[in-house]
């Protein structure tokens, strides 16, 4: 089973047409969505729309704290993100409010544990940036691999097996590396892992192309993928709404 793990999204229809596109090449069976397909970019109701289709198909996707949010009101969001929010909200119809509200925080499935943020306490959308986060983490569960987003920049940590549930994953014990685009990365069976899969809608880690993972189970080993897609229409579009500049620019910058 190949499966492809796509996560933030944040409106972008060109990045999503472009990995969607990708993985098709890969030959993935499925497709799992690990949250905040919203906001930021400037075609919410497409990609909302597409998400529902796949989900229709078989496909998985998970609730981020974006998608949350479009139901919420009162949030900490960073000035130029409520803006971007409160015009995203009159962009959706009840159909799409809907399937957002009720998406779940996590799925499990062979091995498996997919979820937006830090999987201790989903619902917090706490950020996996460092060793003590992923350590955490991996405490909340004993499945082989968790898979998440919500930090927009690829990563891989693990930690010896038998570490988990139990509380006997550490920081000390866990190991962190930035994968290399189109680089399988063996599953190693003696570890637990943990993978951020990056951003398909905007990148924060530098480089502006696309991100998204594909994990081969018969393989056991995972590939992080980098992919080009029109920038510049995507941030016209951001630009032609009337949303802040800065989203636009931060496409280009991948920051």
């Amino acid at each position: 089973m190949r499966i492809a793990f796509m996560a933030d999204i944040h409106a972008n229809r060109e990045a999503l047409e472009a990995c969607l596109a990708h993985a098709r090449e890969q030959h993935a069976d499925r497709l799992v969505f690990l949250g905040d397909y919203v906001n930021y970019g400037a075609d919410p109701e497409w990609v909302v729309a597409t998400l529902m289709d796949h989900v229709e198909k078989g496909g998985i996707a998970l609730r981020g704290n974006h998608d949350a949010a479009v139901g919420e009101r009162g949030g900490s969001m960073t000035s130029p993100a409520e803006v971007a929010l409160e015009w995203t909200r009159n962009q959706l119809g009840s159909a799409h409010r809907a399937f957002l509200a009720g998406l779940p925080l996590t799925h499990t499935e062979d091995g498996l544990l997919c979820v937006h943020a830090d999987a201790s306490a989903p619902s917090k959308w706490s950020y996996v940036t460092d060793t003590e986060d992923a350590a955490r983490s991996l405490r909340a569960t004993t499945e082989r691999l968790t898979l998440c987003g919500h930090v927009h920049k690829p990563a891989l940590y693990n930690v010896p097996e038998g570490s988990g549930a139990s509380g006997t994953a550490r920081a000390s014990k866990t190991t962190a590396f930035r994968p290399v685009a189109g680089i399988p990365v063996p599953l190693l069976p003696q570890r637990r892992w943990l993978a951020i899969v990056g951003s398909v809608g905007q990148p924060r880690d530098g480089n502006p192309a696309a991100a998204y993972a594909l994990v081969d189970t018969a393989r056991a080993e995972i590939t992080t993928f980098r992919v080009a897609y029109d920038i510049d229409a995507a941030a016209e579009k951001i630009r032609a709404a009337g949303l802040p500049a800065m989203l636009a620019d931060r496409l280009t910058w991948g920051l």
